[in-house]
């Protein structure tokens, strides 16, 4: 007898289970263009030459859903036949730059629509018949819960409290699934090579497909990152039982990755086995602890991100490597792929806890060195590809051409909020702009998105810096010698710098 999977009461209220394929299909890039942001970039034109190519590509992958799979909204092809969890939730992050013509997020809620009944959501999707790559059971079938850090960040960008409600159910009963599924007694989580998306990275021996009994830092770090979120939309959307849980396994959890995965001979947060024995590979993988601002002291920091600037550990010619230099089967020359690849995404989270640990000017220094190399990349090969190679500027090894997945999230995502330095949190009506680029020439960005309907225009030199809005909100301005902030009203606002 075949028993059904009983219904998580948060499954029960997950509406994209009973959702319909969206009308809307994806636009022509040729009538769009003009409602994207776009880079006044007058001493670097290929930059800009970089983001307009990366959306020409992003629009013409645009898929919409066969009638019959299930999926619910038009995604982004990856170049093989299915959606993949890890691809989907960065894609989100730049697609986010473009939601005044199309609904990027729909990725992520074919991702909702497809909940199993006990909160299970896998890492692949078949993108014709909307089925799972793997079963439940499988232990390499769950991708690194990474949802509920992209969905807050694109509340935070657009202050859409609206989809929080509907987001919420889904990324809790998730969560559960994986505490319940994915944990060792001691409550530390575990994944694979395959789930954690470093399928071929040796940090823990033959684990590509099995977890080995170790606890996995990423997992770990990325569970209680979900927490951090979670307890701040539940506080938000009045579930009090819900933020009461989560805060509890928060806590839980800063404390074990604080006691247990700390290397303090390293000065690193490392994986360990079942007899407490640290794995001799640094990974880019344990800076997603940045991302959570009460995990990592403020004395253990300090050492933490100076890897980011040593030779021996990441800042290497092309920044950041999937593992540091010093790392066993560290690969320079070809990257191969998590043995010291350079991969947008990982860069894309690195360089946003930097900025959440305050390390504003080093978040800069990293992706204008990032986005140079790919530059270099990109002149002679006209396109962009997987991942990069440290040590020179090449594709990595095996790495797929025209590939706008997570790498697209470097000529958008970071040259916008990292290098030219704008960045939003709308539902604070607070827009943050880090001055660092060396020039005398007007630069910044005209017709940004700000919120869901308005939009504003922000340009200056070393002298003067003006905005053209429609919306009020308060604007921070920081470079190397001075910090101010102003009320910015609706229309043309003039600000001295001098």
């Amino acid at each position: 007898m075949i028993l059904s999977t009983p219904l998580d009461p948060m499954v029960a209220r997950n509406p994209f289970r009973e959702q319909t394929i969206a009308i809307a299909a994806p636009p022509l890039y040729t009538d769009i263009k003009s409602d994207l942001p776009a880079p006044i970039l007058p001493d670097h034109p290929e930059w800009a030459e970089m983001y307009w190519r990366a959306w020409e590509l992003a629009w013409s992958k645009l898929r919409r859903p066969k009638s019959d799979s299930g999926l619910v909204g038009s995604f982004i092809d990856s170049g093989d036949e299915y959606l993949h969890l890890w691809e989907s939730a960065f894609m989100s992050q730049f697609g986010l730059y473009g939601r005044r013509r199309f609904n990027f997020m729909w990725m992520l809620d074919n991702f909702y629509a497809r909940q199993e009944n006990d909160g299970h959501i896998g890492r692949m999707l078949h993108s014709k018949t909307g089925a799972w790559a793997h079963p439940p059971c499988a232990l390499d079938g769950s991708g690194a819960e990474i949802l509920p850090w992209a969905e807050w960040r694109y509340f935070r960008k657009t202050g859409d409290d609206g989809r929080l409600a509907h987001v919420f159910p889904p990324l809790f009963a998730l969560h559960r699934w994986l505490r319940a599924n994915r944990t060792w007694p001691n409550g530390s989580y575990w994944t694979t090579g395959c789930g954690s998306g470093m399928e071929n990275q040796e940090r823990i021996p033959d684990s590509r497909h099995h977890h080995r009994h170790w606890t996995w830092i990423d997992a770990t770090m990325q569970a209680a990152l979900s927490c951090f979120v979670l307890t701040k939309m539940a506080v938000l959307l009045k579930e009090e039982k819900a933020a009461a849980e989560l805060t509890a396994e928060h806590i839980q959890l800063v404390q074990y990755i604080n006691k247990t995965l700390w290397n303090d001979a390293a000065g690193f947060y490392q994986d360990v086995d079942v007899n407490g024995r640290f794995s001799p590979v640094k990974s880019i993988a344990a800076y997603w602890g940045l991302l959570d601002k009460e995990l990592i002291s403020n004395k253990r920091r300090i050492p933490f991100i100076q890897h980011l600037r040593e030779k021996s550990g990441f800042k290497r010619p092309h920044p950041l490597p999937s593992q540091s230099a010093d790392s066993p089967n560290y690969e320079g020359a070809t990257g191969d792929r998590w043995h010291g690849g350079i991969w947008s995404a990982t860069n894309f989270m690195v360089l946003k806890g930097l900025h959440a640990a305050g390390k504003h000017h080093l978040a800069f220094e990293i992706a204008q060195r990032h986005l140079n190399h790919l530059r270099q990349v990109y002149i002679p090969t006209d396109t962009f590809w997987e991942y990069y190679a440290p040590e020179t500027a090449v594709a990595g090894k095996d790495a797929k051409p025209n590939f706008i997945g997570s790498t697209g999230l470097s000529p958008i995502s970071i040259l916008l909020e990292d290098v030219i330095g704008i960045r939003v949190d709308w539902p604070l009506r607070r827009v943050i702009w880090d001055r660092y680029l060396e020039t005398d020439k007007v630069y910044g960005i005209e017709n940004y998105p700000l919120g869901q309907h308005s939009s504003m225009t922000l340009l200056g030199d070393k002298q003067r810096i003006s905005v053209t809005t429609d919306a009020p909100f308060t604007l921070i301005i920081r470079d190397m010698e001075q910090s101010l902030q102003t009320a910015v009203a609706v229309g043309t606002t003039e600000i001295s710098l001098e």
